[in-house]
């Protein structure tokens, strides 16, 4: 058994001073019943705690950290960088060098701008979509997570489509109302809500749902959903802050020939800093501020440090041509893995890759939207979590979280972890 005694410790004195002990709800491991490792350190796919407990990390920050923790890469790019100063908030040659990375590799992104957060980058999107249709209201899905801007936090009430109630203590009723809930993968909950407002100024989905757990959508969805935003003149908004340049170079989109209007990025186009973007067609980005009356603005938005980390993301990723295949057959050999473990001792168990991403439900049936997601067993996967923790895997900790493969991981790493499931699986049967 490992030893958690210090991180025990900080976790007491971090609760003391941060409420839950944590700055962003998941990390808590409330979910899977445990105390949460403070982490001290992390080297390619590895993580150590304060406990010097050394881990296989399938969380990877989340998704950042395409090519593990302290790429010497991006690590030299971030240090010349911060050498020269952390912050101007004044214009940089190098944001304009990222931009064109983007841009060159998304038609409908013909220009973009770099935000703080994947949270600030859909806001943003929404208000932008907004002010170009003149209209208030939006469709979102159940079970997609945006994240905690007021318009965002909401529940469905009854019936397939229904304007949002806040789930959230302090998100006004009064905005939350402009809210439509949707089911994932559903058209035709999709087209109740253009039935229930003429009013929809777009429709946000992820086009891989990464916090359900992974569930991509159906290709013939969106082609669907594209054909309702045209006839009804609303904009359709993809949130790749997860999947960009994750599930693929050109992240959901290299799956589908859906074009969005406006697409939302994060996480791997920062390298590991804290950043987000928003960018389409040049007629509706130039409605923003200071060339269109839509307001934006940021403070620390594309921030030196953090535009050093994401071109050298980029450059790195544009400079492997295996890079995403590589990362797709080793995210593949784990899913197979867990799927032929599990049956061998009768448990049930959905998995899902898309290139370097991965999930897997304990659910009997395969998972399409968020209600098939809640029908999981959340209690076999808490010992799962456990058990592999135990052993050294860092798994996210919670059913509804998608896993990350990265470049510093090989197959006998896989292999280890297939094995250290196996066993997990069978103490869970007995």
């Amino acid at each position: 058994m490992l030893k958690h005694k210090n991180s025990v410790k900080a976790y007491i004195r971090a609760k003391e001073l941060i409420p839950g002990g944590v700055n962003s709800p998941v990390r808590a491991f409330l979910s899977v019943n445990q105390t949460p490792p403070f982490i001290a350190k992390g080297k390619g796919a590895y993580i150590t705690d304060i406990d010097k407990n050394r881990y296989l990390d399938f969380v990877q920050s989340w998704g950042p950290l395409i090519f593990g923790h302290a790429d010497k890469d991006i690590e030299k790019a971030v240090i010349k960088t911060v050498k020269k100063g952390l912050s101007f908030g004044a214009p940089t040659k190098i944001e304009t060098k990222l931009a064109k990375a983007i841009c060159a590799l998304f038609p409908t992104v013909e220009k973009i701008r770099f935000v703080s957060s994947g949270t600030e980058a859909v806001m943003s999107a929404i208000r932008l979509s907004r002010g170009y249709t003149k209209k208030d209201d939006i469709v979102k899905f159940r079970g997609c997570y945006h994240g905690h801007s007021d318009s965002l936090l909401v529940q469905a009430g009854s019936g397939a489509a229904t304007f949002g109630a806040p789930s959230s203590p302090g998100v006004p009723k009064e905005l939350a109302k402009h809210t439509l809930l949707a089911d994932y993968n559903d058209i035709k909950s999709v087209e109740e809500c253009f039935k229930a407002s003429d009013n929809i100024a777009c429709v946000l989905i992820e086009p891989i749902a990464g916090n359900m757990g992974l569930v991509p959508a159906d290709m013939k969805f969106l082609k669907d959903l594209r054909d309702l935003c045209d006839k009804h003149k609303s904009l359709l908004i993809f949130d790749e802050v997860m999947s960009g340049f994750r599930a693929s170079l050109k992240g959901a989109q290299g799956f589908s020939e859906v074009e969005p209007d406006i697409v939302t990025f994060g996480k791997v186009i920062g390298g590991g800093m804290p950043v987000g973007a928003f960018g389409g067609k040049k007629e509706i980005m130039n409605e923003l501020s200071p060339e269109g009356p839509i307001y934006q603005a940021g403070t620390l938005s594309g921030n030196p440090v953090a535009m050093s980390a994401g071109l050298a993301s980029l450059t790195k990723i544009l400079k492997d041509k295996n890079l995403y295949a590589r990362l797709g057959h080793l995210s593949d050999l784990l899913m197979r893995g867990f799927k032929e473990g599990a049956e061998k001792e009768g448990i049930a168990l959905q998995v899902c890759a898309r290139g370097s991403m991965f999930g897997f439900f304990f659910n009997e049936k395969e998972v399409k939207n968020f209600d098939d997601a809640l029908k999981s067993d959340t209690k076999l996967f808490a010992s799962f979590h456990k058990g592999m923790l135990e052993r050294g895997f860092y798994f996210a900790c919670s059913q509804f979280e998608t896993g990350f493969i990265c470049d510093a991981m090989n197959e006998d790493m896989i292999q280890k972890t297939i094995r250290a499931a196996n066993e997990v699986f069978k103490e869970i049967k007995k």
